[in-house]
């Protein structure tokens, strides 16, 4: 950054004693390897709770807690495995994964969380291995150009490929689509019925397209951490498919998308322990 940019000096940056006010993070206490996570009430049930995810680290801690974020740091297999639980969407993952990159040692941030399908191949339940996303949010466009890709590092699809097959859960590798409306932008009715018809056609163009599933949050992470560096991936699983009609049933799925999140960050970690 140009050292003549006239607001650097005046720029707010939250930071009291080397520490970011909106996540607390510290240095020594997250881990390289980092699931970013949604509390989210829809992936609970069929056998996976609230709090699933820190539970299945070895010796997890609470590393840092502020109004907006949660942070475990554990272990997972031997690997060091730092979890950040906050908000929905592609603006509060910015808040954290700016965090992560300025003031820790953050080498991989995955997105371990639910989805909804939006391909007929895709079946409630299975998991959904992220490859790229659909950029149709807002947040990743004020970092780089729409034309510049979303993409999940090859090494974390690989890593989630093994696991996956090693779970024997069922399993999808493709396009996520990542938007921020969960209503309009879903081609969800809002209050009183209002549907424009561009909104009508959102579920079937993308369909056609060959998108697999849509979130809020995949098109953050692959795309700031492969515009700062970082390796970024996405494992979801699926609560509910419009194009099949398969109704939603809360936390199906969820326990395996733990599994493969958490295995493929084992498998980085001794592969690049062994480089």
């Amino acid at each position: 950054m140009s050292e003549e940019y006239r607001y650097l000096k005046t720029m707010p940056h939250f930071v009291r004693a080397g520490v970011p006010l909106l996540t607390g993070f510290k240095r020594d206490r997250i881990a390289p390897y980092v699931v970013l996570a949604v509390k989210d009430p829809l992936v609970v049930g069929d056998g996976a709770e609230e709090d699933s995810l820190a539970a299945a680290l070895d010796n997890g801690e609470v590393a840092a807690r502020t109004g907006l974020f949660t942070t475990v740091t554990g272990t997972y297999e031997g690997a060091p495995v730092s979890i950040v639980s906050g908000g929905s969407g592609s603006p509060e993952a910015e808040l954290a994964l700016m965090d992560l990159f300025n003031f820790t040692d953050c080498t991989t941030v995955i997105r371990i969380g639910g989805c909804g399908a939006w391909s007929p191949k895709v079946g409630v339940g299975d998991i959904v291995i992220s490859s790229g996303a659909v950029r149709d949010e807002g947040m990743t466009k004020a970092h780089v150009r729409a034309e510049y890709p979303a993409v999940a590092d090859w090494q974390v699809v690989s890593a989630m490929k093994e696991a996956a097959d090693q779970v024997g859960h069922p399993y999808h590798i493709g396009i996520t689509r990542s938007g921020d409306s969960e209503y309009c932008g879903w081609g969800k009715p809002g209050p009183g019925g209002y549907l424009q018809e561009d909104h009508k056609q959102i579920i079937d163009y993308w369909s056609r397209a060959g998108v697999l599933n849509t979130d809020r949050e995949a098109a953050a992470i692959l795309t700031l951490c492969s515009l700062y560096g970082r390796r970024g991936g996405a494992v979801c699983s699926v609560g509910d498919n419009v194009v099949t009609g398969e109704l939603h049933k809360s936390g199906s799925g969820q326990t395996a998308a733990i599994t493969v999140g958490l295995s493929a960050l084992a498998r980085l970690f001794r592969e690049d322990a062994d480089a």
